[in-house]
């Protein structure tokens, strides 16, 4: 479990975090702050794993804040400017998210801080693996487990999950797909595919196959299948 607090002088944009991190369950917000100082004295009596942190507060910017912490926990920038993005990165931020943000961008960016929890906690990282997930089809929420998810296609404006027995279509992106699967679990192949690491049955020069279905691997993403291999 990640302890977090958020940061930022709007409330309402406390309150978003707050709600969307309620529907995951390795992160726990411990406290929000609008003043970026009273978070800085809570940060001296409090051990806390990650901070969610807007970069234009009026007394004290984001940037500056994080550089005014010794040993600081790890960030996640939530701001509505772009402009800064590089510097946070140069901070070593684990991510930099542009409001408005989605349910999965966010998942996508708390994925991120977990996976480097784990690694430096040497955390089993099949311990918090999620066994399902949920997506909506059409007016429906439907579960799939993840041990059947064979491999996703994007589809149109869709994108297609095709399991073991079945296939369900979805209103997604590629990119909120990537944040509701885990890394260590599924990659990316191809600009219009993700599949499941262990259902891959051979690895070609140019392609993959999942069980009886051979797919094209991209160019920019044969690094990623390399990893599979060694």
């Amino acid at each position: 479990m990640l302890k977090a607090i958020a940061i930022d002088d709007e409330p309402i944009a406390l309150e978003v975090i707050k709600n969307l991190s309620a529907k995951i369950s390795f992160i726990e917000i411990k406290m929000s702050f609008t003043d970026a100082f009273e978070a800085l004295d809570y940060l001296q009596k409090e051990k806390i794993d990650l901070i969610f942190l807007d970069i234009k507060m009026p007394d004290i910017s984001g940037i500056d804040f994080l550089k005014s912490i010794s040993g600081a926990p790890m960030v996640i920038f939530t701001t509505a400017y772009s402009e800064h993005a590089v510097q946070s990165f140069e901070l070593d931020a684990i991510d930099y998210l542009l409001k408005p943000f989605s349910q999965a961008r966010f998942l996508k960016a708390c994925n991120k801080a977990y996976e480097q929890y784990k690694l430096k906690n040497n955390l089993n990282e099949n311990t918090s693996l999620p066994e399902s997930i949920f997506i909506k089809s059409g007016y429906d929420q439907i579960r799939i487990m993840l041990d059947d998810v064979l491999y996703v296609e994007s589809s149109g404006n869709y994108m297609q999950f095709v399991l073991k027995d079945q296939k369900i279509l979805s209103r997604l992106t590629m990119n909120e797909v990537e944040g509701l699967l885990p890394a260590s679990l599924f990659v990316r192949i191809h600009r219009s595919f993700i599949v499941s690491k262990k259902q891959i049955t051979k690895i070609e020069a140019n392609s993959v196959w999942i069980k009886r279905f051979e797919l094209p691997v991209g160019s920019a993403y044969a690094k990623e299948i390399r990893k599979i291999t060694g």
